[in-house]
């Protein structure tokens, strides 16, 4: 089995739980968050929805700079509904597979590198960051899940059953 298939084959896989979760999010509570130091529920849903869209970042680009001279760093957004998330999330997850789809397996072990103000913070196959990647997503996915059950809507399964969902 090559990379290219192993992470096409993760893509779908993160997809359809990342899914499960976004189509719990509350509608009208964007600004809440659980603590004074914890992104907004809306803020945080717009970053899982689009994560998948980060490995089409990393395929067609050579690098990303986190604190660019300019100070754009895209800021933070957000949907006004559930719906908006789903769609956002399908597309990113779409893009996603076209772009690795195209990739080689050489262009995969080319070296990527993730900047900070300029400087190199890490560089490494592109492969790595592409894997990186999902390891974040379930990072952010598991907030989430915290933030669904603070706002008393239903935790889907992720890896395993929720109290509210037995589908394993």
């Amino acid at each position: 089995m090559n990379v290219t298939s192993v992470i096409l084959e993760q893509i779908d896989r993160e997809a359809e739980v990342t899914r499960r979760a976004l189509e719990k999010v509350p509608q009208g509570k964007n600004d809440w968050k659980p603590h004074p130091k914890s992104m907004p529920l809306g803020q945080l849903a717009h970053m899982v929805a689009t994560m998948p869209s980060w490995i089409s970042m990393i395929v067609k680009q050579k690098e990303l700079d986190i604190k660019p001279a300019n100070g754009g760093n895209g800021g933070s957004r957000t949907f006004e509904s559930t719906k908006e998330l789903v769609q956002a999330h399908d597309k990113a997850v779409e893009e996603a597979r076209q772009a690795v789809s195209q990739m080689s397996e050489a262009d995969l072990q080319g070296k990527w590198r993730l900047l900070e103000g300029g400087k190199v913070a890490m560089e490494n196959p592109r492969y790595l960051f592409i894997m990186d990647n999902f390891n974040h997503l379930a990072h952010h996915r598991g907030q989430l899940t915290v933030y669904l059950r603070l706002n008393d809507a239903t935790v889907p399964a992720i890896y395993g059953p929720s109290a509210d969902d037995h589908r394993f």
